[in-house]
């Protein structure tokens, strides 16, 4: 007899008692780790080396206050990274392998780490075992265990039999109730760890890590050069030292590879909330230049929730002697829910000796029970062509084309009686026609605004399905997908040879009675064709077209663990709209990660800039450690926390997708950059050249030139939000972290020029309110060109 399967209340207790179904894994970074390795930062170490000069100066005080900017610098680092890494765990508990198991008499499909022992699972072809268990019931079960044995041999299994967790179902269906999860299962006591999120890097970190290595060899360089013209120029050897290290640290792009690691992460993470799981982070990277979705049209396009229509009650209770014992398949449980109760009792009182799953060489499913009586009933639905050819009536295929035409699924439905064992083959019982079960499948009421939506940011939406062709150009219409070029059958697409259908992709949009392999085909010539593809799936045999696609995208609730193990981006909700959410969320996390770069760029050029040129000019330094600290203190949280949390443009999807050929490092993208950087200079620099012509003294000099720096870095921050709207209409998006920032930088540089112990620190001297206004407007000026470049340049550009 099935055990009934635990209660919710009683799975929370051993859920707690004994812990999560997870297995051993590399455990996640720590505070300490994080500091540990933050600290050894090249700007870490050069802000060190600063406090140990000061030491050698004998001056204390500023030796502390380093070292006191060092713990601060720390402490936000950490911050920054534990919030990353929280984003990674959560993504790691998401991808865990899926489990449907019952609980309070229902199917409900769960993490894999929520799975108890008691639980009663239900395994089905492509899925994963999530926990050690005793088969209880199944149907021709068969596991390759060779994560276990490593043994590539599939394993049959029946009722009695262990699987264990990490085994994968090949073929067959069954139930079991778990006896072991986690550490205390099979593979647990073997200490293996399944792969969960990838953390290899991505061609964004290689780009980022490749130009941070050649400014890291200019700025020591320059630093070098530096060190060498203040020691010739003004002697003192550590003063001329510190000039080296205050360059080094001005120049040097630290935070490069912390944008990738917030943006990416948190991205990931943003993405999770709209119900996508990302399994491999270049997915995102490769979002915003996708130019081709292929999406199944069952469940994607489609509410999946199938139900019978127009057929009568004998139909459609053969066609449920044909559908599994426990029907997941939204088509197969609307088939029984219509059946008559005395086929729902003899689906009870029955055995199910045999069933015949569907095959790519067999597009129909077969059941064969025995019933009351000893008799052997056969019961067979699936493609009106193979189940007519069975049944010698292929002349009753009119009417399927009739129906498609009405967007109506057909299936033909036949049955046999047998006297003697199963057969080995399917085809060869004797079969009678019964009839056509007529099933209606809705189209999402949100998808003709999504599909437009894509085609308005330059995507080809294109349907790849199993079903009629005459229904699949049906709800391709309806859902709004170019359908001028009819549609591509699987048996024309399997004659063409490559070079025919790299022609044919470049039209055609529907595709229908298409098989697995097909969309392999169908994925290479679309990347032949120089498209960036994303393409959904579900089944085992979908793996390879998933892994093919630039972007594979696994169905959460009907798709296989195997489907979702070869995917870069997982749909907990199998719906289109959330495919279009998603690529609408990777093009703003690139249009942000590219806007926080052009800032970091910039921001560094007059830092860099005004380490030396008073040394060349003649004029007091003006530039100490503590003041790129600073500078550092607001660097560091705008281009994180501001620019990761900037809004989507509302023109994000109406511009075509990028191309992936471009580097985030363009030679546009750099020119403006350096050219934004350039003019904040000049800027500081005339304010300094100002003060030095009016005979200010050092201190005020120095507050001078440092109020237009800070004022250019924050008027920065407002300007680049956004490569494409001025800054005005930017105010209208909420962002906090920029209030927040700007404040705190501004009511730090009024304590730093007008609190004298502060002002002590930086070297400053209090100036009037209306030098330090003209300051701050020359800052400001600085970069102001950059709104009017925005508003003449062509539009479309980032």
């Amino acid at each position: 007899m099935t055990p009934p399967g635990l209660t919710s209340a009683g799975a929370a207790e051993r859920l707690a008692a004994e812990g999560r179904n997870c297995l051993p894994a590399r455990e996640s970074r720590g505070t300490a780790a994080i500091a540990a390795e933050v600290v050894r930062e090249p700007m870490l170490l050069l802000l060190f080396a600063a406090a140990g000069l000061y030491l050698a100066l004998g001056d204390l005080h500023e030796a502390l206050v380093l070292a006191a900017s060092i713990v601060v610098v720390v402490a936000i680092t950490v911050l920054q990274e534990r919030k990353a890494e929280r984003a990674l765990e959560a993504l790691r508990d998401l991808s865990s392998p899926r489990a449907l198991v019952v609980r309070d008499g229902e199917t409900i499909r769960i993490a894999g780490a929520d799975v108890v022992r008691g639980d009663l699972v239900i395994l089905g072809e492509g899925d994963r075992v999530p926990a050690d268990a005793r088969l209880v019931e199944g149907a021709g079960l068969t596991l390759d265990e060779s994560l276990l044995t490593g043994e590539s041999l599939a394993v049959d299994k029946r009722g009695g039999d262990a699987v264990f967790s990490g085994t994968l179902v090949v073929k067959g269906q069954a139930r079991g109730e778990v006896f072991a999860t986690g550490p205390r299962s099979e593979l647990g006591r073997i200490g293996l760890s399944l792969a969960t999120l990838e953390s290899g890097k991505t061609a964004l970190e290689l780009e980022t890590a490749r130009i941070v290595k050649l400014v890291a060899a200019v700025a020591v360089a320059l630093s070098l050069a530096m060190a060498a013209a203040h020691f010739m120029l003004r002697g003192d050897w550590i003063a001329s030292l510190l000039a080296g290290l205050t360059l080094a640290m001005a120049i040097l792009p630290e935070e490069f590879p912390l944008i990738l690691t917030v943006f990416l992460a948190l991205g990931a993470w943003r993405i999770s909330r709209r119900g996508v799981l990302t399994r491999r982070m270049p997915a995102i990277e490769m979002l915003g230049a996708a130019t081709v979705l292929c999406v199944d049209k069952t469940g994607t396009l489609t509410e999946n929730r199938m139900s019978v229509v127009d057929t009568t009650r004998p139909v459609v209770d053969v066609a449920a002697l044909a559908c599994p014992l426990d029907p997941h398949d939204p088509m197969d449980r609307a088939i029984v829910a219509a059946a008559s109760a005395l086929i729902v009792e003899l689906r009870k009182t029955s055995t199910l000796e045999r069933g015949y799953p569907l095959t790519d060489r067999f597009l129909a499913v077969c059941n064969a029970w025995r019933v009351p009586g000893g008799r052997l009933r056969v019961a067979i639905k699936g493609a009106p062509e193979t189940v007519l050819a069975l049944c010698g009536n292929a002349g009753a295929l009119d009417a399927v084309e009739e129906a498609a035409a009405r967007g109506m699924r057909l299936l033909a439905v036949a049955e046999a009686d047998w006297d003697s064992r199963p057969l080995e083959d399917p085809a060869r019982y004797p079969y009678r026609f019964a009839g056509f079960v007529k099933l209606a499948d809705p189209l999402r009421a949100s998808v003709p605004a999504a599909v437009a939506q894509c085609r308005g940011a330059g995507i080809r939406v294109v349907m790849i399905t199993g079903d009629h062709p005459g229904t699949a150009l049906r709800i391709a219409g309806d859902a709004g997908i170019d359908t001028g070029s009819g549609v591509l059958t699987g048996r024309d697409l399997a004659a063409m040879d490559d070079a025919a259908l790299a022609q044919a992709v470049r039209r055609m949009n529907v595709f229908a009675r298409v098989r697995p392999d097909h969309k392999l085909r169908l994925v290479q010539a679309y990347r032949a064709a120089g498209e960036v593809v994303a393409m959904t799936g579900d089944g085992v045999n979908d793996a390879p077209a998933l892994k093919a696609a630039h972007i594979g995208i696994a169905m959460g609730r009907r798709g296989t663990d195997v489907a979702r193990e070869a995917a870069h981006l997982v749909l907990l909700e199998d719906d289109f709209g959330s495919i279009v959410d998603t690529v609408r969320l990777g093009r703003r996390i690139y249009d942000n990660i590219r806007n926080a770069m052009r800032y970091i760029i910039s921001v560094h050029v007059p830092t860099a800039g005004m380490s030396f040129l008073p040394l060349v000019l003649g004029g007091p330094l003006f530039l100490f450690p503590v003041h790129v600290v600073f500078l550092e203190f607001v660097i560091d949280p705008a281009c994180t926390l501001v620019y990761e949390a900037e809004k989507t443009d509302a023109r994000v999807m109406q511009r075509p997708p990028r191309d992936p050929r471009e580097p985030l490092f363009s030679l546009d993208m750099l020119l403006v950059s350096i050219a934004l950087g350039v003019t904040m200079l000049l800027a500081v620099l005339a304010v300094y050249a100002w003060a030095l012509h009016a005979r200010y003294p050092a201190g005020e000099t120095r507050a001078l030139a440092f109020a237009a720096i800070v004022a250019a870095n924050v008027a920065l921050i407002f300007v680049s939000r956004s490569s494409s709207r001025g800054a005005l209409a930017m105010l209208r998006e909420p962002n906090p972290a920029l209030w927040w920032i700007s404040a705190g930088a501004l009511g730090a540089l009024v304590a730093a020029v007008y609190v004298a112990p502060v002002a002590a620190v930086f070297r400053f001297a209090p100036i009037g309110l209306a030098d330090l206004a003209i300051a701050a407007f020359a800052g400001v000026a600085g970069v102001a060109w950059y709104e009017l470049w925005k508003f003449l340049r062509p539009s479309g550009k980032v």
